[in-house]
């Protein structure tokens, strides 16, 4: 074997290694830190003896919870970013770039603002959860086929993201309308919806995302060797006779899946799906997906995790919203790749 292989696979290993020590790190972080001071010795007696203290509430019905959720929303959204920079072989696609993410808003929008004539704030639950994501995967899904057909036609990545940007915008103006007619009461929950969250689920809704969260990764998993030939171009691909139709209807589900998902019950978080998949490449120095994708998998989740613990501001009562932080991380990101790619000329 090639020495460089040897040495590209040795290095990737303790690379994993090191990305799954750090999850199991910041998660146990991420219950430790919180707006409520709690010291360390006091979360490890209620995390491992049977106590009925106060504590243990604060801990295992929010904390605990909101962890599994970053753990779950960083995965979902840095799967989502990887599988659309392949298909559209495009290094700027992102679910929140490409409007994607304002798709799956839409969908929440007609259910939380279209139907606040016959619906609580607090009516959406049991069947309701399955309502909510579903119309968020159709909206996904709708923006995501659009700018796909959009990019057969047009090949210049700024004009993708330019059109991206402008169904954003008119996806917005539409919401804009639908909450000037709807209930004041359904005003304010579609409000809270919007700032991001990762501590409002309750234990159906935690429940019903990890379930359709791991639909997609596994739909995701099953796609590596496809996204692997399409990353070469669609003539390749057909030429070593893979299905190209059936494989971007594949990626469509499985993307619309995980980026409906968490927009439904967390609200639409910007620069995770971006970001993360570059940090990857970084990390891991290939373009082989079966190797990206749980690669990206461990870093989504790393970044996610970091970025609830900074949003709890450790030590203080005030608690940032958590597409703030996000946005701060993911920034410094796409400005590098923008540099990184000023003479990128069309194929990715």
């Amino acid at each position: 074997m090639d020495d460089a292989f040897i040495s590209t696979r040795r290095r990737q290993k303790i690379v994993f290694i090191s990305l799954l020590f750090l999850i199991l790190v910041f998660l146990l972080l991420d219950v430790f830190f919180g707006s409520v001071s709690i010291s360390a010795s006091d979360v490890i007696k209620v995390l491992f003896q049977d106590t009925e203290s106060p504590l243990k509430t604060i801990i295992f019905d929010f904390r605990i919870p909101k962890a599994l959720t970053a753990l779950i929303v960083g995965v979902a959204l840095s799967l989502s970013g990887l599988q659309m920079q392949t298909l559209f072989r495009n290094p700027m696609a992102g679910p929140d770039v490409l409007g994607i993410s304002s798709g799956a808003s839409l969908g929440v929008a007609f259910v939380i603002l279209g139907f606040s004539a016959s619906m609580s704030s607090e009516g959406l639950q049991g069947l309701g959860n399955w309502i909510l994501i579903a119309a968020s995967w159709i909206g996904a899904g709708a923006v995501m086929i659009l700018i796909m057909s959009i990019s057969a036609r047009v090949r210049e990545i700024m004009t993708i993201l330019i059109i991206g940007i402008m169904l954003a915008s008119g996806i917005s103006a539409i919401v804009t309308i639908m909450q000037y007619f709807s209930a004041e009461s359904m005003l304010k929950a579609y409000v809270i919806w919007t700032m991001g969250s990762l501590g409002n689920l309750t234990a159906s809704q935690l429940r019903v995302l990890l379930i359709c969260i791991s639909g997609g990764m596994l739909l995701s998993l099953a796609s590596a060797k496809m996204l692997n030939a399409i990353s070469l171009g669609e003539n390749y691909a057909t030429s070593i006779g893979l299905n190209v139709k059936f494989s971007r209807a594949v990626i469509f589900a499985s993307t619309s899946i995980l980026t409906g998902s968490v927009t439904a019950f967390c609200g639409p978080i910007g620069f995770i799906g971006i970001a993360v998949p570059h940090i990857s490449r970084i990390l891991l120095r290939t373009s082989d997906h079966r190797i990206l994708i749980p690669g990206t998998i461990l870093t989504g989740g790393i970044i996610m995790l970091i970025s609830d613990i900074i949003s709890q501001l450790p030590g203080s009562e005030s608690v940032l919203p958590v597409n703030s932080v996000t946005s701060m991380i993911g920034i410094p990101v796409v400005i590098w790749v923008i540099f990184r790619n000023r003479k990128y000329s069309g194929a990715f």
